[in-house]
């Protein structure tokens, strides 16, 4: 399979690994990324050097590749897409898809104008051996309807220093944080739910990351955590002094069309991290946490616990799920095979997260039925008719 790719960072790189594993004729023939972080990791693999170009279009004009995979920061996926779809090649994107609700409306376009096939997104979380026990545990019956969900991706200093260091700390590049990192989480709860989020609310801000907190000398600890993440395109070393704008806790609240609600929280300086859910339904409770590698389901009809189990063994990033997908995104390419998660599952995940921190900067609650609306009709109105 020959793949381009625009945008090499260390995200992809992993990325590329992982679908290297699932394909074994994979070769990358080109590369569009003026400062690719990633390739190092791509070289030490075993791949050879991929030809460099300046443009996407050129790339894709000279390659004609079977995929191009999108890597780039965020503010680029629009244009990357977009480039690809009119050469007619599929694409993959890292997630989020865009980074506002006017990028959200532009991404719906193509997907009118070129099929929702045409794009798969990394929502890697989905193919996660834990997301599949949550939805066959729904699919027995054992949790019923949904009533309400807790859940929280709390981030180890290591990696909230390094959002601190690398470009994702500026919004107009990665979007709100809790589109750069949670959107997996929002996405996850609402396929659960099985409804879209109608309403929501937030509040958060910066405290741990900030000027006045910085000690006059790191701890033991805090020298080895906070630069071991390395970081890419427009790299920093200041950790408590960010020149970004990106906020370092935040708590949502969502309301789901039929009732259900979910309270989330989000942190990036919790030293010993978790990212865990618990959803609660008129016939029992699912919970589970994808660091600790755990999952329960009790009854609410017997009070018995109905199923256990720790996940272990997993050789690849979040938890495994990265090498899955990549085989079961191969299987689709090659045999058509189904996808847990489509592209419009991403830019509707995406549009609560955006709406999550318009909600907190203007702090009130932001009602989301004008949003689908628009939405939706932009997916049925394609880019050259608009």
């Amino acid at each position: 399979m020959k793949i381009a790719v625009a945008g090499l960072g260390f995200r992809l790189a992993n990325v590329i690994a992982s679908f290297a594993k699932a394909c074994p004729d994979l070769e990358i023939v080109g590369l569009m990324d003026p400062e690719p972080a990633g390739l190092p990791a791509v070289l030490s693999s075993g791949l050879p050097a991929p030809r460099r170009f300046d443009t996407v279009e050129l790339m894709l004009a000279q390659t004609r590749p079977d995929l191009l995979m999108v890597g780039s920061p965020n503010v680029f996926h629009l244009d990357h897409i977009t480039a690809g779809l009119r050469t007619g090649v599929r694409v993959f994107t890292e997630k989020p898809v865009v980074i506002d609700e006017d990028q959200s409306m532009k991404m719906a376009r193509l997907l009118a104008e070129y099929g929702k096939e045409s794009v798969m997104v990394g929502l890697v979380l989905r193919y996660s051996d834990l997301y599949r026990d949550l939805r066959a545990a729904q699919a027995q019956g054992h949790i019923g309807t949904i009533t309400s969900i807790e859940a929280s991706e709390h981030i180890a200093p290591y990696h909230g220093a390094f959002f601190m260091r690398d470009w994702r700390r500026h919004t107009r590049y990665a979007g709100p944080f809790i589109l750069e990192k949670c959107c997996h989480d929002i996405d996850l709860y609402g396929s659960v739910v099985g409804q879209r989020a109608m309403a929501v609310a937030s509040f958060g801000g910066r405290k741990s990351f900030a000027a006045e907190n910085r000690p006059d000398q790191l701890s033991a600890f805090q020298q080895q955590e906070f630069y071991k993440k390395p970081s890419g395109w427009l790299k920093s070393d200041a950790v408590f002094e960010s020149d970004g704008d990106i906020i370092d806790y935040q708590t949502a609240i969502v309301e789901y069309q039929g009732g259900a609600t979910m309270a989330f929280h989000t942190n990036l300086n919790v030293p010993d991290q978790f990212r865990r859910f618990c959803v609660i339904g008129n016939k029992g409770m699912a919970e589970g946490d994808f660091i600790r590698n755990r999952f329960e389901v009790h009854s609410a009809i017997t009070g018995e616990k109905l199923f256990e189990r720790r996940y272990e063994g997993h050789e690849s990033d979040h938890y495994g799920a990265d090498d899955q997908m990549a085989f079961d995104i191969y299987k689709h390419l090659t045999q058509a095979a189904p996808l847990p998660v489509n592209i419009v599952a991403a830019l509707e995940a995406g549009l609560v997260a955006i709406k999550i921190e318009e909600a907190r900067r203007a702090r009130r609650t932001v009602e989301l039925a004008e949003t689908w609306q628009r939405f939706d009709d932009a997916l049925c109105s394609p880019v050259a008719a608009a």
